[in-house]
């Protein structure tokens, strides 16, 4: 480039901006009469679930959810999560237990552990302290209020049990209490 000269940009040209017409406002949907709306119900079916009703882990995964459902429903009232409520059962079968073995057993990571203990701790209901052993870990106890409130949320654990006992039948959850045993047992 010469000196003095300013370089000038060829614009490569591109496509031209169209401006953008509004669309008309779509008008109001036509009333349909009842008759029609239930012979449309009738023809519309519910997506099928295909080769997944053959797995028994899709069946399993779907009684889980619905057995969660039902046992957060019956935990709602004392506001715990089965999560919670499963941390305050461990802590209470074993006072003074690690932090880290709590994690371990019922499959929860550390960090998630650390604020469901948190939480419980802040309700009062958990005491946290770092363990005479090891410093670097802590061990938990119930308090007064914890043991209390884990009392009072058993028997409404229980009546969860039941209503899956009442839709699956007394002797089938006897054997699927039986089948899944094998899982607890693992860890």
């Amino acid at each position: 480039m010469q000196p003095g000269k300013a370089r000038v940009r060829k614009r490569i040209a591109g496509p031209q901006r169209i401006a953008r017409v509004a669309k008309p406002s779509r008008s109001a949907p036509r009333a349909v009469s009842a008759t029609k709306q239930a012979k449309v119900k009738l023809k519309a079916k519910p997506p099928a679930l295909g080769d997944l009703t053959q797995l028994l882990g899709y069946s399993i995964r779907r009684a889980q959810l619905w057995i969660f459902k039902e046992f957060s429903r019956q935990l709602a009232a004392f506001e715990i999560s089965p999560a919670q409520f499963s941390v305050l059962c461990v802590i209470d079968a074993n006072p003074g237990v690690n932090q880290l073995a709590v994690a371990q057993l019922l499959s929860i990571e550390r960090a998630g552990l650390g604020r469901l203990v948190d939480h419980l701790e802040s309700r009062g209901l958990v005491r946290r302290t770092a363990s005479a052993v090891n410093r670097r870990y802590y061990v938990l106890y119930l308090t007064e209020a914890g043991i209390a409130l884990l009392a009072r949320m058993k028997p409404a654990a229980a009546e969860s049990d039941k209503a899956l006992a009442a839709k699956i039948g007394p002797r089938a959850y006897k054997e699927l209490r039986k089948a899944l045993s094998i899982f607890v047992e693992d860890g």
